[in-house]
Formats: C-alpha cells, structure tokens, sequence
C-alpha cells in the first residue's frame, strides 16, 4: 500500500510538473506580464504576489509559473542582445575581410608590377651592354627615376570656366582613386597598425614618392552622407588647421559640386612658417553608389582665381587626395582616407626638414586623426560611448579643440589676431610676443579684467628647442606625471589670479619653491586612449609661506596627447590651462604647455616603448645589459623639437616685470627639461636612471637581502621561497613579487620618505624609481593610517613588525588604494643595527 501510495503520489507530482511545464499565456497576459517587465525584469515573490493580486487575468497562474516566465524572458532578452552584438561584429568581419582582400589584390597589382619593372630593367640592362658604360647608367638611373616618381602629365586646363574646372576635378578624382584603391602609390603600412573590427584600420605611408602621403582605410557605423559632412568639416577634427573658408561653390551636371576653398594652417613650430592653400574641392557620387570627396591645388598656371594670399603665409601644395566612402551591406560604410602634401621644405631650415617631408607625422596629424574622429563620432551616436562629470561629448571635444587652438594661436603668434614681438636689444632663446587687441578677451573671463585702465593684455613666453634621443612619449608623461618637477607653484598662483579682478602681484620664478602635490580627475578620453582630457587639482599652493594656511585649490583644465606606449614615432603634446572650480562650457582658456615632435621617422626603432619604470635596470645578469643595449641602438639618433609656449595676463604697468619674469621662467623650464632629458634618455638608461642611493644606503641587492633577512628573523616566517641563496636570485624574486613591498627611511626632525619599491610598489604608488624618493609616507597614508602607524611604532620597535588592519592610502597621482592588510617590519643591517623601516601591503587594488 506503500508503494502504491507513494507511486501515487509520484505520479500527481509529474502530472502537476509536466501542467506548469507546458503554461500557454493569453494576449492578454503577456501584455500584462510585458509591462511589469519594462518597469522590473526581476520582480521579488512579493511583487509576483502583488501582481497576482492586482490583474485578475493571471489570477489562474501560480506564481511560479510567472516566476518561470520572467526567467524565459530575461534569457531571450540576453540571447536576442547575444545576437544584436554578434551580427554587428559579423558586419564588422564581413566588410573588413572585403577591405582586405581588396588590399590583397592591390599588393599583388603591385607585385606584378614590380616584376613587370623588374623585367623590364634587366632586358635594358641587357640591351645597352654593348654601349659605353656612361650611356648605360645614363639608362637605367633615368629609367629607375620614372619608376620611382611617376609623374603623370596633366593637359593644361583653363579654371576660368566652370567646364574648365569640372575637367580638373574628373582629372583629380581619377589620380585620387588610383591612390585610395590602386598603385598609384607605393604603400607602405605603419609598423603597429593591425586590421581588426575594433581598429582604426589599415595604415600606410608612402615610399619613394613627392612630398609626404599617408592613406587609411576603416569601418565607420554611420551613413555614408554624415560621414561625408563630419570628413568636408575639417576645423572640427585637424587640430592644425586655423581657418578654411569656402570661396565658391559651382554645380556640376552630374549631380556633383565644386567647391573653391582657401585653408591655413598653423606652424607646428616657432622656428619656421605656417601653411595655406587655395585648393578644388569635388564631391560626387560614383556608379557602384560610394561617396568620392577629392582636392588638389589650383597652381597659377590653370589661370582662373588664385585664392588670397598673407605675408607669414608659405604656399603649400595639395597633389590629389581625398575621401572615398563606401557603403556596406548591412549599415556602416568603409572610408578610404588619402593625404597628399608637399609643403615646400626648403623654405624652412635644414635641420626641420624631416618634419615636413615626414608621412607619419602626416598620417598622426592628418589621416589618422580624421578617421578616429569619424569612429568616435559614430560610437557617440550609437551609445557606446557614457558622457562624464555630466557633460556632453560635444561639449568636450569642443573644450579639447579650444586648447590646441588657444595653444596653436599662442605659438604662431600671428600679427592678424593682434599679436606684435616685444622688442629687445638683442638675439633672445625666448621670444615675448604681446596681445593688446580687444578681441582677444571679449566676452572671456578676462573681460572685466580688461575693461580697466590699468589692463595691459597678454603675454607669452615662447621657445623651441631640439631634443637628442629623447622620445616625446616619454618626455610629455613624466611632464604630466612629475609638474612639481618643473613648474614654480608661484608662477601657477599668479596664472590662477588670473580668474580675478585682483591678480596677485607679479612674482619671481623660482623652481623648487613651496611644493604641492597634484590629483588628476580624468574628465573624458577618446576612443583608442590616444587623447586625454582631464582636471588637475593642485593642493595647497601658496605664494609665500604666511599664505599657506589660507591657500586654495588650484585646477587647471588639461589635454594630453601622444602618450600612449605602443605609439612609435608619435607626437605628443601636453596642454593646459587654469580654471575656477565651476567652468562653463563655454568658459574662454589661455592655454600653456608643450609639444613634441619627432624629426626622424625613418627607423622604427622600439625607443619610444620603453617607460621609466626601470624595470629592466633592477634584471640581473645579461639581459639587462642586452636591454640597455638594445635602447641605445634605437635611439642613438632620435631627434625631436619640442616647442614650449606659456601665456600671463598683466596689468599695463607690470608690463616689463611680467615679461622678466616669464622669460626667466621660461628659462628655468628648458633647464628642467635638459635635465629630464638627460635623465630619461632610453640610450642612457643602464647608467644615468638608476637613482642615485641615499647616504649610507646599501645596492639593491644588500638591500634585498636584508629585507628577506629581516622578515624571517622578526616573524618567524619565509618572505617567500627563496630559488637560490644568491643575492640576485633574491632581488629578483623580490622586485617581481605581488604584492607591494617598499622600504621608508625612519630619522629624527626629519619626514619619513621612500627609498625602495617592487614592481607592484611603484604600481600601487603610480611612479617610478627616478621619483620615488620625492614621495613622504605621510602623504600616502590617510589619518586613520598614520593614527594606527603611529599607536603601533612602539611594537615595531620592540617587537619588530606589526600587521595594520585594512585600509585606504592614496597614490601619487590622488587615486585611492584599499589593501586587505599591511606588515610592517625593522630591516636590520649586516651589524643589527637598524637601518629602515619595510612596507608590504597585501591584496591592494585601486578604487
């Protein structure tokens, strides 16, 4: 009867599962189910009930069933997203494996074309063996010259007709599509730049061509007609482009339209001239339904307009380029990008030449920068991409552009923006250029400043400087990392006065002054980390010691560019500018700072990837020695000219001592740079990084053991086990350990700094060996941690180590650091005497 009972009851149990298994819902109740759905995908068995309760048409359905329901679709809504996301990335794969078996049969055009050439020149070879030597180099140096600088030749043309000018847009559209998809050009991809969905895209230079070239290719997740829009603006996206306006614009038959345009550019040096050019701009639309923007230069010799001209203008030339955008299946497009320029390099000295024949500083500047920022345009409007600090990222790239501009205008220094070179009595290294106009401060925080009398203007400081074996990559990181090691905190307290209608009084330069630390607040960054907008709060500065109780944050609104290590050959620039601490949108910027940019671009050394953690200085036996070697032979002739530009407002009356001491400043900080220079330099890495010991101090490699030494004999404990006995073995395995471990200097009337830190010690503290020694423990730990530290010296002391529970510090840069728990232990000498005090903060992490 038992069995049969609970065969039964088995039974009823089946039935009742097999009942909820198969529920079929009204209509009715789906709608019903759909709302509470978009309110709440995961509603407790309380709000269950409550629904229950609230609609009588899901009164007959249990609420586990309803339960099961809510699960279905929260799982069909992660499928259907699944599916969303992998069809997007199958668009993506689809239309870049097009891209790039169009690029595969471009290379193997190409390829057949130098075999063809390579034919060719043997059968020359071979034919002119008879003659005379003379004749036969004669032949084969001329034929090797029409290979390599193709020139096509152009039937001249009479741009005074609008059917004269359409023959020269079909003209340049045609050399422009034999660039973007043919071999017209003898590409060569940029050493970093693979294919994939989510990369930039495909990259190359030219070889063996006039002037400089550089073309891109990518996906872009928008209509071809928008991209066309954001591509034609180019002040929106070319940080070197000062103005462009439209002249003329002429339809064509065809449904197309030329456009008459007149562009300037700034210098992207104090030692040389800006550019302009007066170019035909063609937009049309090809038979297979792609978009085609080509340009080129209207030479004098077509006849017809020949654009305005300015005195500090050099005439640059456009050769055929443009923008080729193709539409996908699916939505998107692939872009073809072309740049082509020759910007007449013997107009400026011979030691900046490579800077204008250069095309990869052409690609970073020009057509990379174009194509990231239709990318990031794209990722704005599908969503991608979460605005910060409550600001739009229209807002943001418009704060981003104000910087170059105001930094760009700041450097130039052009007569037409009210700009005149304060007079000397002789050759300066740095010029002082004045501004005076009205317009310069109309409707800016400076305008009431300069609606007094005693209002002078603004000036700035300007210098340029060449740069041996240096990276830009490296110099602007530790600029933006380490400022108190160059900037003067009265010099900043004097810029921030600025905001006021009562400046302070004019200051003298001098570094080293009352030091204050700086907290980075990342406001926003570009898609591929390449660019970063952020805020620095400066804490505490102060013009003289009776200010300091009294002293205020100072922020400054910051831009830094090209800092990204798998960058090589790139620019770099670090801007900035002081702010209040509730700046508008809208907000007017006098911008400071520094760009780099390198002179030689033709090796593609791994210089520019080494960073100042100095990892490979504390490696032992022959790979270290191999890694120093290694830098040297890459950078030995790296060569960079670093332009730096610092701006001040000044009262008419202060003029002469504002210029002293912005020179003078200006001054200090080229000096500062020689030193970091010196010091960061990838050839003198094995040498001149390793910071120098402190007094007394022992080599890392005593030091290491005195540290493994010390944490057994006061703990009872292993540091770790150890591989070998040797000392080497022992650094080794204590710069690599994983959690963060670093020794601090314990004297008398003086403040506890650091001396040594692991790998993960340099990580938690965001820094490096060369500053390590400028960080005091008492700015990293906060007060409940220098309270514990400070309840529990007298056990170190006497017993030898303490633990401190968990807890918080904060890093170099102002990020916060939480760690499971700390040991703290007496590192004693060979002699037993104690020598330093070791940290190791276990499981730490940021946030």
């Amino acid at each position: 009867m038992y069995r049969e009972s609970n065969c039964s009851s088995s039974n009823s149990k089946q039935q009742q599962m097999d009942a909820s298994k198969y529920v079929r819902y009204t209509p009715e109740q789906v709608e019903a189910l759909e709302r509470v759905y978009a309110e709440c995908p995961k509603p407790s068995s309380l709000r269950r009930q409550q629904l229950i309760r609230e609609c009588p048409i899901l009164s007959n359905i249990e609420p586990k069933q309803i339960k099961v329901w809510f699960q279905n679709r929260r799982c069909r809504e992660k499928q259907r997203k699944e599916s969303s996301r992998l069809q997007s990335v199958n668009r993506k794969l689809s239309a870049m494996n097009k891209l790039l078996m169009e690029e595969n049969d471009r290379l193997q055009k190409q390829v057949s074309q130098l075999v063809y050439d390579n034919g060719f020149m043997r059968q020359q070879i071979h034919t002119v063996s008879t003659t005379t030597d003379t004749s036969s180099e004669s032949v084969v140096m001329n034929g090797q010259h029409q290979q390599q600088n193709p020139a096509p030749q152009h039937q001249q043309r009479d741009a005074n007709t609008p059917a004269g000018l359409l023959a020269i847009a079909e003209e340049t559209l045609a050399e422009f599509l034999g660039k973007a998809t043919g071999t017209a050009v003898d590409w060569v991809q940029m050493i970093g730049m693979k294919p994939g969905p989510d990369s930039i895209g495909i990259v190359a230079v030219s070889r063996n061509c006039s002037g400089a070239a550089a073309r891109a290719c990518g996906l872009v997740s928008l209509e071809a007609t928008k991209v066309a829009e954001l591509l034609k603006d180019r002040l929106s996206w070319y940080r070197d482009c000062r103005c462009i306006d439209i002249a003329s614009v002429i339809p064509t038959g065809n449904g197309g339209v030329i456009e008459l345009t007149y562009m300037q550019t700034y210098a992207p040096t104090t030692l040389a001239s800006a550019r302009d050019f007066w170019t035909l701009r063609y937009t049309t639309s090809l038979e297979d339904g792609s978009l085609a923007i080509c340009e080129r230069s209207l030479p004098s010799t077509t006849g017809g307009p020949t654009g305005p001209s300015a005195a500090c203008f050099v005439r640059g030339e456009m050769l055929p380029s443009g923008y080729l955008i193709r539409p996908c299946d699916g939505g998107g497009c692939i872009v073809h990008i072309v740049d082509h320029v020759d910007l007449d390099i013997w107009s400026v000295p011979e030691v900046l030449r490579p800077l204008y024949e250069s095309s990869k500083i052409l690609a970073q500047k020009m057509t990379m920068a174009a194509l990231r920022h239709v990318r990031q345009i794209a990722q704005e409007m599908n969503g991608e991409i979460q605005c910060n600090g409550g600001r739009q990222p229209a807002v943001l790239r418009a704060l981003s552009q104000k910087l170059c501009r105001g930094f760009n205008d700041a450097v130039n220094g052009f007569a037409d923006d009210g700009w005149s070179i304060m007079s000397t009595d002789g050759v300066e290294d740095v010029t002082i250029a004045i501004n005076s106009s009205p317009s310069k401060f109309l409707g800016s925080q400076y305008n009431t400043l300069s609606m007094l009398s005693s209002f002078g203007g603004v000036l700035c400081a300007r210098a340029s400087m060449l740069l041996q074996s240096v990276p830009p990559v490296l110099l602007i990181r530790f600029l933006r990392e380490h400022r108190s090691e160059w900037a003067d905190h009265g010099v900043d307290v004097y810029s921030a006065a600025s905001l006021k209608t009562n400046p302070y009084a004019v200051p003298c330069a001098r570094p080293g002054g009352f030091s204050s630390s700086q907290v980075i607040l990342p406001l926003a960054h570009t898609v591929e980390h390449e660019e970063f907008l952020e805020v620095v709060r400066i804490e505490g500065h102060a013009f003289s010691p009776e200010d300091i109780a009294l002293s205020k944050d100072m922020y400054l609104l910051q831009l830094c560019n090209g800092i990204d290590e798998t960058t090589s050959g790139a620019c770099a620039q670090l801007v900035f500018a002081p702010i209040d601490e509730s700046f508008g949108d809208d907000a007017p910027l006098l911008p400071s700072g520094f760009h780099v940019i390198p002179l030689d671009n033709k090796s593609d050394g791994h210089g520019t990837t080494r960073t100042l953690d100095l990892a490979s200085a504390l490696e032992v036996g022959h790979g270290g020695a191999r890694c120093a070697g290694e830098a040297d032979a890459s950078s030995q002739n790296l060569r960079s000219v670093l332009t730096i530009a610092f701006q001040f407002t000044f009262e008419s009356h202060y003029q002469d001592s504002v210029a002293a001491m912005a020179r003078q400043y200006v001054r200090g900080i080229v000096g500062s740079v020689q030193r970091v220079a010196m010091a960061i330099a990838p050839s003198r890495l094995s040498s001149h990084l390793v910071p120098k010991p402190l007094p007394g101090s022992p080599e890392a490699v005593t030091l290491a053991r005195w540290i493994f030494r010390s944490y057994g004999v006061h703990t009872g404990a292993e540091l770790f086990e150890p591989e070998s006995s040797s000392g080497d073995a022992i650094l080794k395995q204590l710069w690599h350990h994983t959690d963060a471990i670093m020794c601090c200097s314990v004297k008398m009337n003086a403040s506890a700094v650091f001396t040594f830190a692991n790998q993960a010690g340099l990580d938690m503290l965001e820094t490096t060996l060369v500053a390590l020694q400028d960080i005091m423990l008492d700015k990293i730990l906060d007060e409940a941690g220098r309270k514990i530290l400070l309840s529990e010296f007298s056990k170190i002391m006497q017993q030898g180590f303490t633990y401190l529970p968990a807890g918080v510090c904060v890093s170099s840069m102002g990020r916060p650091v939480s760690y499971e728990h700390a040991i703290v232990w007496k590192v004693l000498n060979d002699d037993d005497s104690n020598h330093c005090l070791a940290f190791m903060f276990v499981n730490w992490s940021f946030g």
